[in-house]
């Protein structure tokens, strides 16, 4: 429990700034977000945990940001257990594997306008050309990521209440949200951390949180 919590810590965090980044530079996804969280909520509560199975559009905002600025881009090395070909490349056994999720992420082969930012190809399975099961955000099969549920909930609770609580803006810190990735050993931040202004909505004053 304890390495679950510590090594899951500084990946949602990124990925939660991540995914703030992403919806500053796209008013539209944000506004859409804002707007699910309003119908499925409304405002005289902040989000719980039984909120997320009906709030799809929140998901597929964390999932886009998981898929073009994973916090991990190199999945942690494995080592090959026999030889076996895969798409035509010949792995011995005993090869230690780095798989590329940045790249794998970023295949236009596999997503269209690989890109862009856009949060509706989650909708009704259509990420990754429909094969959403496939997708290696946390890793996959029996070395898969443990904390992948842990994770996804943390970082809905987190952004849903700060988009549920305030109007979030950049143009008031007048700095440009600037997506470049920066470098932070096995993790990938951003270049430079985001800052952003924030007004406290309806929501806030109504259940007396003193923003």
């Amino acid at each position: 429990l304890q390495v679950l919590l510590s090594a899951g810590t500084d990946t949602s965090a990124l990925t939660t700034e991540w995914a703030l980044a992403l919806l500053l530079r796209n008013p539209t996804a944000l506004s859409k977000t804002r707007a699910e969280l309003d119908c499925h909520i409304g405002t005289r509560r902040l989000i719980t945990e039984t909120d997320l199975p009906n709030l799809p559009y929140l998901r597929s905002v964390i999932k886009e940001a998981l898929r073009l600025h994973p916090v991990a881009a190199l999945i942690p090395a494995h080592e090959s257990n026999e030889d076996c070909t895969i798409e035509g490349f010949h792995v011995p056994k005993g090869v230690m594997l780095l798989v590329n999720l940045w790249a794998i992420n970023r295949d236009p082969s596999l997503w269209d306008e690989a890109e862009e930012f856009r949060p509706e190809r989650w909708e009704g399975g259509e990420g990754m050309k429909g094969k959403q099961g496939k997708v290696f955000f946390f890793g996959m099969g029996r070395r898969g990521c443990p904390g992948e549920g842990l994770a996804m909930r943390v970082m809905g609770l987190a952004l849903g209440a700060l988009i549920q609580s305030f109007e979030l803006d950049a143009d008031g810190v007048g700095v440009e949200v600037d997506l470049a990735e920066g470098s932070g050993g096995l993790l990938m931040p951003m270049a430079k951390p985001l800052r952003m202004f924030c007004k406290k909505r309806e929501v806030v004053d109504q259940l007396g949180l003193g923003m």
